[in-house]
């Protein structure tokens, strides 16, 4: 990286991301003490958190458009990972997602696809300036064939994420309302093929988002706890590591899907708002780094990461307080998962690398 880029760094992004990563360390640790295995879980945390700013460094100064160059290379690569795991992949909790690293844990194609998509996407795009069908087609096929094989994982969650990825770079590339109402139309067809393809809990979890008391010990289970974990918190929260709903485990999966319910319960809503105040801080940066981007590449990447980040924000948040159905999407640098982590900060990294090169460099 040239050092005069430096003069262009995106500090408050870089920050804020660093103060969400630092806090979800806290917040894990919190969400497994009482298992007795706190300290093995921040230990991990801290590992890949080391990963995710090496990837972060790099992809910041790498030249988003030599990245963006090689989009057939790493979206081929992510499926071929995607088609690995049907193969190869290692099971948990009745889904198959994850590639097994021995004592490095698993490692998770899906998150990656995100990252691969976005950069494939906003190549694709970017020279559009008319939109005949067969583009048209050629970005649904695209975005199709990850979507297709991670929802057969099955993980719902993160084709959920491709779509939103693949709306927000169509809409901010300028197609036209005839396309995007027909992919509108087109993706209400596909529902119920996903719906075919979908597992009895998955189904059960969808059924159970209007009224968790339907099925109060299964399904809706997690729903009830969640909101009770969160409203108990009040204004100020029960204080750290004094959440009796996460103490006593009351909530599945607590530091990782149903993370924000530490949040809500020990900090209350005046954490759950700090939190959330980070986080418009770095949507609101990726957003100005979208705006001032020298080429419409940059602003269409920088477009796509800010939908992601932003997508698993508002689904996370929202199935935990019953706004949205159950669907396994996790709270950005802060939930459990080290995929996941490293992706988040290597696309933060990228867009760092939009922001500092929005500028031709004055010597």
């Amino acid at each position: 990286m040239n050092r005069r880029l430096l003069r262009f760094l995106d500090w408050p992004l870089l920050l804020v991301t660093l103060v969400l990563v630092a806090g979800g360390v806290v917040v894990l640790y919190s969400a497994t003490q009482a298992a007795g295995t706190g300290p093995a879980f921040v230990k991990i945390r801290l590992i890949h958190a080391a990963v995710g700013l090496i990837a972060l460094a790099i992809l910041a100064a790498t030249d988003y458009q030599m990245l963006a160059s090689a989009w057939r290379p790493i979206l081929v690569g992510t499926i071929v990972l995607l088609a690995l795991v049907d193969v190869a992949g290692r099971s948990a909790m009745g889904a198959q997602r994850w590639i097994s690293l021995g004592p490095l844990g698993g490692f998770q194609p899906s998150e990656v696809a995100k990252l691969a998509l976005i950069i494939a996407l906003a190549k694709l795009v970017e020279p559009r300036e008319t939109w005949p069908w067969t583009a048209v087609g050629g970005l649904v096929l695209a975005a199709a064939v990850p979507a297709v094989l991670i929802v057969g994982q099955p993980d719902l969650g993160s084709t959920l994420v491709v779509v939103a990825i693949f709306a927000a770079v169509m809409f901010a590339g300028g197609a036209p309302a005839r396309v995007l109402a027909s992919l509108a139309v087109a993706g209400a067809a596909a529902v119920p093929l996903v719906w075919g393809l979908l597992r009895d809990y998955q189904r059960a979890r969808l059924a159970v988002f209007l009224d968790p008391g339907i099925d109060p010990l299964g399904a809706g289970y997690a729903l009830i706890q969640s909101k009770i974990a969160v409203g108990s918190g009040q204004l100020w929260g029960k204080g750290f590591l004094a959440g009796t709903q996460n103490l006593l485990h009351f909530i599945p999966e607590q530091h990782t899907d149903f993370i924000f319910t530490v949040i809500g319960e020990e900090f209350g809503f005046a954490g759950a708002l700090i939190m959330l105040a980070l986080f418009a801080v770095w949507v609101g940066r990726g957003l100005s780094i979208a705006r001032s981007a020298k080429d419409r590449l940059g602003m269409l990447l920088a477009v796509g990461v800010v939908a992601m980040v932003a997508f698993h924000l508002f689904v996370n948040i929202g199935m935990t307080v019953g706004l949205m159905p159950i669907t396994g999407i996790p709270l950005p640098f802060i939930s459990h998962g080290g995929t996941a982590l490293v992706v988040m900060l290597g696309s933060t990294g990228l867009l760092l690398s939009i922001g500092m090169r929005r500028k031709k460099i004055l010597f």
